[in-house]
């Protein structure tokens, strides 16, 4: 049902941004929306997990440098049958941690250093099981592909002066559709999927550790923890902010409506509910 839905999603996504192409230059418009969007993703595709943990200033840690963190992030590995991620560390007080990469060969988990001072070994074994369930479900992928649609509609917005034919009668209606109303359609799409990914990651991550009461207790202490330290907002950290399990940042009112992160009672509520499935127990120290 997940995939389902995210694909209808994604392909309104990828239809607004080709029919706005189309409103803004007729067939021409349209084939160029589709070329920008197809180079777009190629460059999104292959540099995304680079792109992530530049953006988030995350460093490459090793074994010696923190062997507990190695040693879990092996264990859920091997719990979900993909390669070992290398792993990051981020220098920040907010509790956080994300994953990144196009697939399992080619991932990179990153924890902060904030994350590693309030969960005990049973809460940061299911958040790294999470974030593993994003790796597996080719989270990282689409949610580039659509972050590149969705940045790509506002480029051609910026851009409609050279397409727009001013002879139509279209001609104005284009131009508020393109600077107004796909963007903003494109931004709920976008945090429609994005939520949608984080539900299934959540279901994932509890059936890769078998410990779904662990993801829920990790969850209720990063939403508090965001709450009293909340990550400096800045432009490059806002783009990846959808990668965090967790909404790095204060949020209400309207952009509550752009959340890329489902109601965090939501979801916890969910993996409470999975306590009387016989097919999940915890099976570490």
């Amino acid at each position: 049902m997940a995939l389902f839905k995210t694909t209808v999603l994604l392909a309104m996504l990828t239809a607004l941004f080709i029919g706005v192409g189309f409103m803004l230059g007729g067939v021409p418009g349209m084939i160029i929306a589709f070329a920008l969007a197809v180079v777009m993703n190629f460059f999104s595709y292959w540099s995304s997990d680079k792109l992530a943990l530049r953006m988030m200033k995350a460093e490459e840690v090793s074994k010696e440098d923190q062997p507990r963190l190695h040693a879990i992030v092996e264990e859920v590995a091997q719990r979900a049958g993909t390669p070992k991620p290398r792993v990051y560390m981020v220098q920040s007080d907010t509790p956080n941690a994300f994953a990144t990469g196009r697939n399992p060969q080619h991932a990179a988990v990153a924890v902060t250093t904030g994350i590693m001072a309030i969960l005990n070994e049973r809460e940061l074994r299911a958040v790294l099981g999470h974030e593993l369930g994003h790796v597996m479900n080719r989270d990282i992928l689409i949610s580039s592909i659509v972050a590149t649609i969705a940045g790509a509609i506002s480029v051609l917005a910026f851009i409609s002066i050279f397409f727009r034919n001013n002879r139509s009668p279209y001609a104005f209606l284009a131009i508020i559709v393109a600077w107004i109303i796909a963007p903003m359609a494109a931004g709920l799409i976008r945090a429609a999927i994005s939520r949608t990914r984080e539900y299934q990651a959540d279901t994932t991550g509890a059936e890769v550790t078998g410990d779904p009461q662990a993801l829920a207790s990790a969850l209720e202490k990063l939403h508090q923890g965001v709450k009293a330290r909340p990550m400096e907002a800045s432009p490059m950290a806002e783009s990846a902010a959808h990668l965090f399990i967790v909404n790095p940042f204060k949020a209400g009112g309207m952009a509550n409506l752009f959340s890329t992160h489902p109601p965090m009672e939501e979801r916890v509520a969910r993996l409470r509910g999975m306590r009387a499935r016989p097919d999940f127990s915890y099976k570490g120290p």
